[in-house]
Formats: C-alpha cells, structure tokens, sequence
C-alpha cells in the first residue's frame, strides 16, 4: 500500500489518466443498447465523453484548461441533445479540481457552472425525463445541484487549508532567518566585547611591562634590586596578562572541557585597589578614594567601573607626559555609582586618546562609552580646566547578578 500511495504522489497525471479511461470504458459500456443514443447522438456522445475524460486526465496540470474543455463539452451535450451519461462526472471533478487549484477566476467560474448545469440540463431534456409535477422537476434540479456545490467547497476548502500552510511555512522561515539574524547578532557583539577586553587587557598590561623594563634597563647596573623588582613585576604582570586572555579566549572553546583553575574570574571593583598599586609601582602616582557605603553591584558594573579606570591610567601613562598624577574617585548615591578619573598631565595631546590611542586599536573613549552604555549609565570625558584631562561616568546601581 505505501508503495502505491508513493506511486500515485509521484504521478499523479499518470493516475488520473488511468480514471479517465476507466470512466470512457464505462460511458461506452453504457452507450451499448442504448436506443437514447442510438443514430446521429452516437457520435456526439462518443465526443463528448472523449473530451470530458480528456479534462479529467489533465485537471492537475492546467487546471483551468480542463475546465473550460469541460465547459465546452457541456455546452455542445445541450446544443447536440446529447443527454446525461456517466462521462458528465469528470463536470464535478474539474470544478473541484478548479477550486483547489486553479486560478480565482476559473473557481468562480466552476461554481457558477456547477450550480447553472442541472438547471439547464432539465429545462433542455424536460420531454426526457418527464417530471411528473413541476415541483418534483425543482426538487430534482436541487437535488442535481447540491454534489456540484460540495464539490466546489471541498476543492475551496483544500485551497484555503493549502494557503494557511503555505503561510504558517513561511512564518516558520521567517522566524529562523530572525532566530540566525539575532545569533549572527549576538555572536558579533560577544566579539565585540572580546575585543574590548582583550585590548584593555594588553594595552594595560603590556604598557606597565613595558615601564618596568625600561626602569631595569635604566638601572641594571646601578641597582641589581631594583632591576630584580622590575623585572618580577614584568613576570607578575604577564601572567596575569596571560590568565585573563586565556579567560576571554575561554569563551570561543564551545565543547570544550575547562581544566579547573585555567581561567580566572572577571575583575570587579575589589580590585581596583590592586590595580592602583600595580599603577604605582609603574611609576604613575594614582591618589585612589571611595566614598559612600560600598554594595554588591551587577557584574555589567562592576566589569565596567574597572576596565574605565583601568583603560583611563593606562593612557595617562602613556599620553599625560611626565610627572603626571592621577586621582581615581568612587562615590556610592543613592541609587547610582558616581566614578571620577582625572590627571594633570598633557590634555592638549589626548586626540590620540579619543581616537583610541597610538596603538591603533581604535579603542579608548569609544570603548568606555560603549561599555557604559550596555548598562545604562553615562559618559562624560574632555580635557580639564589648565591641563589634564577628566572622565566622569554615572552607572545605575542595580542589584548584583
């Protein structure tokens, strides 16, 4: 049986053709001994019946071809007289046909044909059928007339069910090229946010690595301790350097498994008070304050109040010239985290800085305001009254994740 179902799915003309021929068999078989049909009706019949079994056989594929043949066989069975015959079924198969599959117009057609035909076929061969009453005549022209209307709702029907699939089919498509629009989104913007941390992390750290070689070179020979310090901070530095990138890069190892201990957790605001020290020892002086009553923050804020102030130390190092100072301020409100960084260094030389640096990474202020903005809170940054340069930045205190 499912052999044969796939064979009819697969040709579906070839199946229809199959009926068509049976249905012309049995219009012949009832044609034989038929005084009705008998002399110049024989013919006509005979034609007829080939072209109505003809629609049947191509209804699939032109549908509205079938049913103007059909039409046209219709109208020659009134003109010639040729009365009814089981070849008139293939009528209510193309107007079914029609309603499922063809154009509007050749539905609607099918229907005003369907519902037209009995009437026309008993008012022509009244004599034939010699009704009784003129009642009984109606109640059977209603009675021809109902298999032609179900005929036509059912296609109708199939064609209304078929268009509400072929719609939910392209809500579905539509909705997964959302679903890969927004993960092709996501997937940029975790890129972004590597970025950023990646270009804080070395920037950062690889600009105290490069402070403190430059003081062991300058004192190697002068002072072996010094140098010994300088260069175990180099080492210190790289390693955390190298923990944090290993963490970053953690994330594009999906399906991975993750040794304990390989990454380390994200930087919050308890530690910037050793971020400031490693600052110092880098040589920059950094005057670190926080007021107000400290609070779990979300890690959005709490990521974002250190990679500012680390972001804003590394370029006063590197921008603010010599003898530079910093200050670092962090005042708990109500209900926002107010942060201050300011320097008294070179504030006419910070271009570089709002282009992102001289490293060319196309970072710096972008970065913090885009950091800032995916949390909700504000950026201010600009150059400070007789030199320097200051970033202030609001974020919202929410509860911590």
């Amino acid at each position: 049986m499912q052999r044969l179902y796939a064979f009819f799915r697969r040709h579906p003309t070839g199946v229809d053709s199959f009926w068509a021929a049976v249905l012309l068999l049995i219009t012949v078989m009832s044609m034989t001994g038929n005084p009705a049909v008998s002399g110049s009706k024989e013919a006509p019949t005979l034609l007829t019946a080939v072209g109505l079994c003809t629609a049947v056989a191509v209804r699939r594929k032109w549908p509205e071809r079938a049913l103007l043949l059909t039409a046209a066989c219709g109208v020659a069975q009134v003109v010639f007289g040729v009365g009814v015959n089981p070849a008139d079924f293939a009528m209510m198969v193309t107007v079914y046909t029609a309603a499922a599959t063809g154009a509007a117009w050749s539905s609607r057609l099918g229907l005003i044909g369907g519902l037209l035909a009995p009437a026309i076929a008993n008012i022509r061969f009244a004599a034939d059928y010699r009704y009784p009453s003129t009642a009984q005549g109606v109640v059977s022209t209603v009675f021809m007339t109902v298999p032609f209307a179900l005929a036509w709702v059912l296609g109708d029907s199939l064609r209304t069910r078929r268009a509400y699939y072929a719609q939910l089919e392209e809500r579905a498509a539509r909705l997964e090229k959302e679903r890969e629009a927004q993960a092709k989104m996501a997937v940029a913007a975790e890129r972004a946010r590597i970025a950023r941390e990646l270009h804080d992390v070395v920037a950062h750290n690889v600009s105290v690595m490069v402070v403190q070689a430059d003081g062991a070179a300058y004192v190697l020979d002068s002072s072996p301790e010094q140098t010994k310090q300088a260069l175990e901070t180099i080492s210190g530095t790289g390693r955390k350097a190298l923990a944090e990138m290993r963490r970053l890069l953690g994330v594009l190892r999906t399906g991975e498994t993750t040794e304990s201990g390989e990454y380390v957790p994200q930087p919050d605001v308890g530690q910037l008070d050793d971020l400031v020290e490693q600052v110092r020892g880098a040589g920059l002086p950094v005057d670190y304050q926080v007021s107000g009553s400290p609070r779990p923050l979300a890690s959005g804020v709490e990521l974002t109040v250190y990679r500012i102030v680390q972001e804003a130390l590394t370029n006063t190092r590197k921008h603010g010239g010599p003898n530079v100072g910093a200050t670092v301020r962090l005042a708990y409100q109500d209900g926002e985290l107010e942060l201050l960084v300011e320097d008294d260094g070179r504030g006419a030389q910070r271009e570089l800085y709002e282009e992102g640096g001289t490293d060319g990474l196309g970072h710096g202020l972008i970065g913090m305001r885009e950091r800032v903005g995916m949390v909700g809170g504000s950026l201010d940054a600009g150059p400070r009254p007789g030199g320097g340069f200051r970033i202030s930045a609001v974020l919202p205190l929410a509860a911590a994740d």
